[in-house]
């Protein structure tokens, strides 16, 4: 029972910050942001959703680890800092702002990617807390193989934006 209580206010958790993300994303692009590298975004989802998924078709009824549990809820206490930090910046997708500084606050100001660094510690911890070691290692990998064509095209975005700040009228 434990563990269907937390599988579903993960889930409900991650409906939620799709619908935040959409609104977030829809409100951006009528500003004038624009989509960076939006090729690699329908495999974040399916990883996320085959994660999530599995989850709940092989640990429905395990039994939840209190100390990996307390660990995940902390990551989730990160991840609100992240999303009150960008605020309607926040989106799953590659969102460029031209003309707008990064955000150098909250847990920006300790790393450049702070929101990826709670999406791996959840990805391996959850399945930890559900006693699934195998399932946090294969998606562990497969996450990081991910994130790594992830974070490469949002830098090289974010430069490119930089780049025009810097010499306007130069492109």
């Amino acid at each position: 029972m434990a563990a269907i209580l937390v599988l579903a206010i993960v889930t409900v958790e991650r409906l939620a910050e799709l619908l935040i993300a959409k609104r977030n994303t829809r409100r951006l692009l009528e500003g004038g942001a624009f989509e960076a590298a939006p090729h690699h975004y329908p495999l974040i989802v399916a990883l996320h959703a085959a994660w999530l998924g599995g989850l709940w078709f092989i640990a429905w009824d395990c039994p939840v680890n209190p100390g990996w549990l307390a660990i995940f809820a902390l990551l989730q206490i990160l991840r609100i800092w992240v999303l009150l930090t960008l605020g309607s910046r926040w989106t799953t997708r590659i969102i460029v702002v031209p003309g707008k500084a990064l955000v150098r606050r909250g847990p920006y100001r300790l790393m450049s990617h702070p929101n990826y660094a709670v999406v791996v510690g959840e990805i391996a911890v959850l399945p930890l807390a559900l006693g699934l070691p195998w399932y946090a290692l294969v998606f562990t990998i497969m996450n990081g193989a991910v994130l790594a064509v992830r974070i490469r095209a949002e830098n090289a975005a974010l430069a490119e934006v930089a780049r025009m700040a810097r010499s306007p009228g130069d492109s």
